[in-house]
């Protein structure tokens, strides 16, 4: 063995001998354990998804296209973009309907976990968890009901009630509080006649919650939620204040929430701005000096939430075959900034092995962009490039400099280094499990 890989080893080593007790403590929790693996029942819808996303979004801006200096390869983008405009909700419908309600099946696959750890009827718990979901998520306005908090945006809500709900159903079967059969009705019908008072207590208690909040301060429970969690606006303006929301959102990300989605209206309008500014002194032929500009956004989300492209890498090569299939189905929506099959399917929630590399990257990234940006090492971003664009044509697309492409690639194997050694420690850890399950 060699010197540098005996010191890997070490270094390995050393972080298992930190980071396990506390993962084994954490993983081992049955709550905790219920959300992580309740969230693997989103996985291929998630993926289908991601998929369809993609292709809705074609990786051109049409705003800079010129069809007299076009090439064949721009030209059929450019038809694509017009399809994809033209027909944007035909194409979007099975993303809004896989991915776009992932808080509803994920609210039955944590209530469906929690209930086999508790030995309940896993399917039934599951059906009333979707059920009490509905009520507090979907306010029917004029006979339409929303779909804002079906997806992504609910997942937190559906943390609260995949858990409460099976605690609501256990209390009714520790305190063994049944309606008495004779022993000649069948158990479906015994079971069907049990289930209605938890399924009542349910619906009482959590759409009642809901009613209560709309009364008190005219907004839904998950309204609410959302207005905690959103970060003050005043912040985002400077890296100090770029980093901490990040963060916080990557933090939120780590406890099954979509933080990409609460930190986006402020981080997004910001980069926007800034972009608008830089090509007006590009259009006056003046120096670009905003560096707070559109491509910071991208680079914190540069493989998705956490920098984790460098992680779909090492997974794709790792020696755990699940962790290879995850790893292989995650690239190319990966390499589009679109990683939830990585944070749902590994899963990096509640993992503080992963969690640490996935908080710890994208303020990295942002560091080095910034500087890069203020010594011209790259091109500041001065065009609005297209969302979920493969990350190498938005370095482009945003700044008409190869460049930055490079440098965009450099921070993409920057972040298979710093998730190398952790990654390392989960897939021992899981190498163990397996080998003592067999």
């Amino acid at each position: 063995m060699t010197k540098s890989a005996s010191a890997k080893g070490s270094m390995v080593n050393r972080l298992n001998d930190i980071l396990s007790p506390f993962a084994n403590k954490i993983g081992n929790q049955r709550h905790l354990k219920a959300v992580s693996t309740g969230m693997m029942f989103g996985l291929p819808f998630i993926v289908i998804g991601s998929f369809f996303l993609i292709f809705a979004n074609p990786p051109i801006n049409i705003d800079q296209y010129d069809p007299a200096k076009a090439g064949v390869f721009m030209k059929f983008l450019a038809a694509w973009k017009e399809f994809a405009v033209a027909n944007y909700d035909m194409i979007t419908a099975p993303y809004n309907l896989t991915m776009g309600i992932i808080g509803l099946i994920s609210v039955f696959g944590i209530a469906y976990s929690l209930s086999n750890e508790y030995k309940l009827n896993a399917a039934m718990n599951g059906m009333v968890s979707m059920v009490t979901y509905l009520l507090v998520c979907t306010p029917v306005k004029e006979g339409t009901i929303s779909l804002a908090y079906l997806g992504t945006n609910g997942l937190f809500v559906a943390i609260i009630l995949g858990l409460l709900v099976v605690e609501v159903s256990r209390f009714f079967e520790v305190k063994n509080i049944k309606i008495s059969l004779p022993d000649t009705v069948p158990p479906m019908v015994v079971t069907f006649i049990n289930t209605l008072i938890p399924l009542l207590t349910n619906i009482i208690l959590f759409y009642g919650l809901n009613l209560v909040f709309l009364g008190m301060i005219d907004k839904t429970f998950p309204d609410a939620v959302m207005s905690v969690l959103t970060p003050a606006v005043n912040i985002a303006g400077s890296l100090g204040g770029l980093l901490l929301i990040v963060t916080l959102g990557n933090v939120l990300w780590l406890f099954g929430i979509n933080g990409s989605s609460i930190i986006f209206p402020i981080v997004f309008t910001l980069g926007v701005a800034q972009t608008g500014l830089n090509a007006e002194q590009a259009a006056a032929g003046e120096a670009m000096t905003h560096l707070m500009n559109l491509q910071m956004f991208r680079i914190s989300v540069l493989g998705g939430a956490g920098n984790t492209l460098g992680l779909v890498v090492l997974m794709m090569f790792s020696k755990v075959p699940q962790y290879r299939t995850i790893g292989k189905l995650s690239f190319v929506p990966g390499i589009c900034s679109i990683n939830e099959p990585v944070i749902f399917g590994l899963p990096i929630v509640f993992n503080p092995i992963l969690g640490i590399p996935f908080l710890i990257m994208p303020i990295i990234s942002l560091f080095l962009t910034y500087f890069a940006q203020k010594i011209g090492l790259i091109s500041l971003g001065f065009i609005v490039d297209p969302s979920f664009t493969p990350f190498f044509a938005q370095a482009y697309l945003a700044t008409m400099d190869w460049r930055n492409i490079v440098f965009y690639v450099f921070l993409v194997i920057l972040s298979i280094v710093v998730y190398y050694p952790f990654f390392k420690v989960f897939e021992k850890n899981q190498t163990k499990l397996v080998d003592e399950v067999l």
